[in-house]
């Protein structure tokens, strides 16, 4: 079988890692890189020598012989190069957030199922092996009914030029919660943000999501911290859950925690506190990129759906966009 041949379009912060991981895996080969910035594209290729095509254009990579288009461009620029990219039969992996609008989101959609071509979104931390983890945790139903998401993504920066914190930090956690709870519908979005620092966007936020069934998830994100938190708490009838992204060894904690009231007693109740054991999981270390090129490749070779598709992406953006109308308002987004 021939190796699947892969352009990558944008070599800033995270396109030299797209083009790191299909140029060593074996079933891949790298034909082209782009961007705007000559520098960028000398770094790069300084790595990978035999990678023989690179432009400032991108409509020019399109020209060769490429089979999928990485693009890691901002976000203002995605619709548009993927629609181009589609356009000229290329399948293609669109960095997060997949679009700046829903509406975007849709038609891209379509003229890749007009085309017979697949969209696979960079929601990179589905392919996390702790996330992979707490799936199976939930499914085998150790946590119970789960009440809650609560989580923390913070650090002192990178301020983005195009997006908010909602937009460049929280699409992670919302990418997350949706590959945990698939089945999940949320009614109300409320977003709380403040431009402290930024001239344009909001620096600092939290979302709160309400779930049709009580369930509520929380998400705080900051460029403004002066320490770097990546923490996920997710509490259920039975136990609770921890993962803490930032230790290097504990990352994953289930805790035997609850509360339980007895109903049957008269007013006043007495809730009972359960304190038992604490667990920490043994967690497989690999590098999430890795596995989402091999689930990129193992779609296009066999035929499979993707992992992340358009409309993975389409179900983050719509949450964004509903963030973004309660930001505008203040007040609390009906999600329909």
């Amino acid at each position: 079988m021939s190796k699947i041949k892969v352009g990558v379009i944008g070599l800033g912060y995270w396109g030299p890692n797209l083009v790191r991981n299909f140029y060593q895996h074996p079933e891949t080969e790298v034909i082209g890189i782009c961007d705007l910035s000559y520098d960028n594209i000398v770094k790069v290729k300084n790595k990978y020598r035999d990678i023989n095509f690179v432009t400032t254009g991108y409509r020019e990579l399109l020209k060769q012989d490429i089979d999928l288009i990485a693009i890691a461009t901002p976000p203002e620029t995605h619709y548009e190069i993927a629609k181009d990219c589609l356009e000229a039969g290329k399948h293609i992996l669109v960095e997060k957030p997949f679009t700046k609008t829903s509406q975007e989101a849709e038609k891209l959609i379509e003229l890749s199922e007009k085309n017979n071509l697949k969209i696979f979104v960079d929601h990179t931390f589905v392919f996390h092996p702790v996330v992979r983890k707490i799936k199976e945790i939930i499914a085998n139903g150790e946590l119970g009914d789960i009440y809650y998401f609560d989580s923390e993504r913070i650090n002192l920066g990178l301020l983005q030029t195009g997006v908010n914190v909602i937009w460049d930090l929280a699409v992670h956690d919302i990418s997350i919660l949706l590959y945990l709870f698939p089945d999940l519908e949320f009614v109300n979005v409320h977003a709380f943000g403040s431009k402290h620092i930024h001239p344009y966007y909001e620096d600092i936020a939290h979302i709160v999501l309400e779930g049709d069934n009580g369930f509520i998830a929380h998400i705080h994100v900051s460029w403004l911290s002066p320490v770097k938190i990546r923490k996920v708490i997710i509490g259920g009838s039975k136990k609770m859950l921890w993962w803490d992204d930032v230790h290097p060894f504990e990352k994953l904690k289930i805790y035997d925690s609850r509360v339980e009231i007895d109903m049957k007693k008269q007013d006043p109740f007495f809730p009972s506190y359960i304190k038992g054991d604490v667990k920490i999981l043994a967690i497989e270390n690999y590098e999430s990129l890795q596995k989402e090129v091999d689930s990129i490749v193992n779609s296009l070779n066999n035929g499979e759906n993707p992992e992340v598709d358009g409309i993975a992406g389409l179900k983050v953006v719509k949450i964004l966009e509903g963030c973004e109308e309660s930001l505008k308002k203040k007040a609390v987004f009906k999600v329909k």
